[in-house]
C-alpha cells in the first residue's frame, strides 16, 4: 500500500493525497501524525497543490503505520517566498539524505530509501528553515537491500543516545533509492549471541537474491562470557561462516569487514591494536571462503593515525560536562563514535565498497 501526504495549511488535499496540517497528532486509529505538534506550524503561500503550503516541523517527527518492508521515499521541499534548509532523519535518528537547501521559489523533489521493521515509519525533520510540502511512500520490492550484522560501532542509536552514532545508522545518506539499508547491528553482540538471538535467523528470512550481507564483529567475541566468547583461530571462524552460508544459500553478497579501531595510542601517536587475531581471522577467511573483504581495521588505523590523540576526540564520543544533554557529566568513550565519527567511518566504508568493485552498490551511490 502507498501513501500520499499534501502537508500545509487548510483542509483542501491534492486529489489522491491525505492533507496534514500543524495539528494533527498521531494516533494509532488513524496510523499517521506528528508525535508532537509543539514546535510544528503551518503556511500558504499561493493556490498550487502540494507547493502552494507547507508545515514548519523544528525538530518534529511525523508517524505512519506501515506494513515492514522496503519503501522509496519522496520529499517535496521549498518555500515561494524564502531560502530553505530541511535535515530528514529516518526510523529516528538514522541519516537519509544530505542536508537539503532551496532559494526562493526553487522546491527540491528528493527520493531516498527506508527499510522500516516494528510496523512503523518515523521520519525526523529538522534545519535551520525546514519545509515538508509533500511525502509520497510507496512500497518497494525491487531495491537491493544492503543487510548489516554487527555490533555496537554499527547499530543505529536511540534518540537518547544523541550524538552516538554506528557507521551502519549514517550510511543510507550515501546512496540513492535504489539501495536500502537494513541495519541489524545490535550494541553487545558477538557472531555467536547475535546467531544465538535469532538475528541472523531473521536476517535470512528477508534475504534475496542480489542483496549484499555486510559482516562486523570482534569486539564482543573478545569479551570472556559464555554467551559470547569466541576463539579467532575455531569459533570465531566457524560463527563467520554460518553469516556467509546465509547469505550464498539465498543468492546474496557476503562481505566480510574487519573490525573498526579502538581509540587507544602509544606514547609516540601511534594506534594500538586491541583485537589482535580476529582482524588476521577475518583476512584469512575471506581469502580461504573467496569473500570480498573491507579491511576497515587497516583504515580506520590509517585515519585514526592522521587525526591524532586529540583530533579522534571529534570521531569518538568524548564530551565535557555539559556539551551534551544526554551525557550532562561528560562522557570519554573510545569505543563509540559521535555522529561526525559515525559519517567518517561510513566514508572508509563507502571506500571500501569501490576498492572491492561492488558494481551493484557503486552504481547507486550518490
Amino acid at each position: 500500500m502507498a501513501y500520499y501526504y499534501d502537508f500545509g495549511a487548510g483542509s483542501t488535499a491534492m486529489a489522491g493525497y491525505t492533507k496534514i496540517t500543524a495539528e494533527d497528532l498521531y494516533h494509532p486509529e488513524r496510523g499517521y501524525g506528528f508525535a508532537d505538534c509543539t514546535n510544528v506550524s503551518a503556511l500558504r503561500r499561493n493556490g498550487e497543490p502540494l507547493t502552494g503550503d507547507f508545515c514548519i516541523p523544528f525538530g518534529a517527527i511525523f508517524l505512519t503505520d506501515v506494513q515492514d518492508g522496503n519503501y522509496i521515499i519522496t520529499l517535496i521541499t521549498g518555500d515561494q517566498y524564502a531560502p530553505t534548509h530541511t535535515t530528514v532523519k529516518s526510523n529516528g535518528e538514522r541519516h537519509v539524505l544530505p542536508d537539503i537547501h532551496t532559494v526562493a521559489g526553487q522546491y527540491a523533489r528528493e527520493m531516498f530509501a527506508v527499510n522500516v521493521r516494528g510496523g512503523q515509519l518515523k521520519l525526523s525533520f529538522g534545519g535551520l528553515a525546514p519545509r515538508v510540502n509533500a511525502l509520497e511512500i510507496v512500497p518497494s520490492k525491487e531495491q537491493i537491500t544492503l543487510f548489516l550484522a554487527g555490533d555496537s560501532t554499527v547499530t543505529d542509536a536511540s534518540e537518547s543516545g544523541f550524538p552516538f552514532s554506528g557507521w551502519g545508522q549514517v550510511l543510507q545518506r550515501f546512496f540513492k533509492h535504489d539501495v536500502a539499508v537494513a541495519n541489524h547491528a545490535q550494541g553487545g553482540r558477538s557472531t555467536k549471541s547475535f546467531i544465538a538471538e535469532g538475528r541472523l535467523e531473521a536476517i535470512i528470512e528477508e534475504l534475496k537474491e542480489g542483496d549484499y550481507l555486510f559482516i562486523q564483529f570482534g569486539h564482543n567475541d573478545q569479551k570472556n562470557d559464555e554467551a559470547r566468547h569466541t576463539d579467532p583461530s575455531t569459533t570465531y571462524l566457524e560463527h563467520l561462516r554460518k553469516y556467509i552460508e546465509a547469505a550464498r544459500s539465498r543468492q546474496a553478497v557476503p562481505v566480510l569487514v574487519t573490525s573498526v579501531h579502538r581509540r587507544y595510542f602509544d606514547a609516540s601517536g601511534k594506534l594500538k591494536d586491541s583485537h589482535g587475531a580476529y582482524l588476521d581471522a577475518v583476512g584469512q577467511l575471506a581469502e580461504v571462503e573467496g569473500v570480498q573483504l573491507i579491511d576497515l581495521a587497516a583504515k580506520s588505523k590509517k585515519l585514526f593515525e592522521e587525526e591524532g590523540p586529540e583530533g579522534t576526540k571529534s570521531i569518538f564520543l568524548w564530551g565535557e560536562p555539559g556539551e551534551w544533554i544526554n551525557y550532562s557529566s561528560g562522557i570519554r568513550d573510545n569505543t563509540h563514535f559521535q555522529e561526525r565519527g559515525g559519517l567518517r567511518i561510513a566514508e572508509l566504508i563507502v571506500e571500501g565498497i569501490r576498492e572491492n568493485d561492488l558494481q551493484t552498490l557503486i552504481m547507486y551511490l550518490r
